[in-house]
C-alpha cells in the first residue's frame, strides 16, 4: 500500500502547494495579459488623439528638442508659457492670444513633453532647466527682449527665466504662480507616474484612464469658484493631456515645482526687470497672498492686480487687464533700453 493510500489526508496536503502556486501563477498572468492589453490601448489612443489634435504653429529643434510652437502678429514680442497639465492652446481658448497679437508679436511654446513638444529622457527638467531651453529659443526665433508672460507653473519657468537670464528679457507678467515652498498632497499624489520602472508602468497602463476621468474635476477646480466657460471643454485638447509621454511631463513638473521655488525664493529681491503680478483672490490650486501678495511684498518694483471672486485661470476672467499690463511692462521694458 503506498503512502497516498494509506494516508489520504497528506496526499491532499502536499498537492496543496501546487494548487496554491498555480492559481498564483494564473492570476500573474492574467494580470500581466490585462495590463499588455490596455498598455496597448493607451497608445493607441494617444495616437488617436494627436491626429485629431494636430500641430497647429511650427516646429523649432533646440539642443535637440524639436518645440512646437504659435506665432501671430508683429510688433515687441512676448512669449507665452502655459501651466501644468495645459498647452499652449489654453491661451488661445482665453482669447488671450489673440488679443495680443493685434499689436505684438506673440510666440506661444508648448514646454517640454506638452502639447507637441519632445521631453527627452534624461534631464530632470526643472524650471531652471526649461528656462534655459526656452532661453535659447527665444534667442533662434530672434526675439529682442520679450515680456514673458507665465500661467501657474509657466509663471515658475518664467521666475527662471527672469532670474538666471535677465540680459534676455524685457519684463515679466505671472498669472497664478507658484513662487513660495509650501506643504503640497498634489504633489505626493503626482509623484507615482515619475517613479522609474513603476512609474513607466502606471503612465502606459492606469494613469490615462483614471487622468481622463479626474480631468473634468481638476479643470473645476482651476476654475472655481466661477463656472467652466462655455465651450472649454470641447475646444481643450484633454486628450492630449493623458497621453503617457504628457503624464510623465506632469508629474515631473510637479515633483520639481517645490524645491524649485525653495531654491529660488532667496533671490526674488534681487529682481530688476518690470513684474507685473496676477492672482485670483479664491485661487484653490496655489493660493492668493501665500505666493502672489508674498512675492509682491518681496520685489519692490512689481505691480500686484487682485481679480475679486477669481480662481486660478486669470488669463481667462480678465484677458484684457492682462493685455493691458503687458503693454506697460512692454513700455518699461523699451524706456530701460
Amino acid at each position: 500500500m503506498t503512502l497516498e493510500q494509506r494516508y489520504p489526508s497528506a496526499a491532499g496536503h502536499r498537492a496543496a502547494p501546487r494548487s496554491t502556486a498555480a492559481r498564483v501563477g494564473l492570476a500573474l498572468g492574467v494580470t500581466a495579459a490585462a495590463l499588455a492589453g490596455l498598455a496597448a490601448a493607451n497608445v493607441l489612443a494617444a495616437r488617436e488623439a494627436e491626429r485629431r489634435n494636430p500641430p497647429k504653429g511650427r516646429f523649432l529643434t533646440v539642443d535637440g528638442v524639436r518645440l512646437h510652437y504659435l506665432e501671430e502678429g508683429e510688433g515687441p514680442p512676448v512669449v507665452l508659457i502655459h501651466g501644468n497639465v495645459s498647452t499652449s492652446d489654453d491661451f488661445l481658448i482665453s482669447g488671450l492670444f489673440e488679443r495680443l497679437s493685434r499689436t505684438h508679436r506673440v510666440i506661444a511654446i508648448d514646454r517640454p513633453g506638452f502639447g507637441h513638444s519632445e521631453r527627452p529622457r534624461g534631464p530632470s527638467w526643472t524650471p531652471g532647466e526649461q528656462a534655459a531651453l526656452l532661453r535659447r529659443a527665444i534667442g533662434r526665433l530672434g526675439l529682442e527682449r520679450p515680456v514673458v508672460v507665465g500661467h501657474s507653473f509657466g509663471a515658475t519657468v518664467a521666475m527662471a527665466l527672469a532670474l538666471d537670464h535677465p540680459d534676455a528679457l524685457g519684463g515679466i507678467v505671472l498669472l497664478a504662480g507658484y513662487y513660495f515652498p509650501t506643504k503640497r498632497i498634489d504633489v505626493v499624489l503626482a509623484a507615482p507616474p515619475a517613479i522609474p520602472v513603476l512609474g513607466d508602468v502606471l503612465r502606459y497602463t492606469l494613469s490615462p484612464p483614471f487622468g481622463a476621468a479626474s480631468l473634468p474635476l481638476l479643470v473645476k477646480t482651476m476654475f472655481a469658484p466661477r463656472e467652466v466657460p462655455d465651450g472649454f471643454m470641447e475646444q481643450f485638447p484633454a486628450s492630449l493631456a493623458v497621453r503617457p509621454g504628457q503624464i510623465l511631463a506632469s508629474s515631473q513638473d510637479g515633483v520639481t515645482m517645490v524645491p524649485s521655488a525653495d531654491a529660488m525664493q532667496h533671490r526674488y529681491g534681487a529682481l530688476a526687470l518690470p513684474v507685473a503680478i496676477f492672482t485670483g483672490t479664491e485661487d484653490r490650486v496655489v493660493g492668493a497672498e501665500g505666493q502672489s501678495g508674498r512675492l509682491h511684498e518681496v520685489v519692490r518694483q512689481s505691480t500686484l492686480h487682485r481679480l475679486p471672486g477669481v480662481g486660478h485661470m486669470v488669463h481667462h476672467a480678465d484677458p484684457d487687464l492682462v493685455v493691458q499690463e503687458v503693454e506697460r511692462v512692454s513700455a518699461l521694458a523699451k524706456a530701460r533700453v
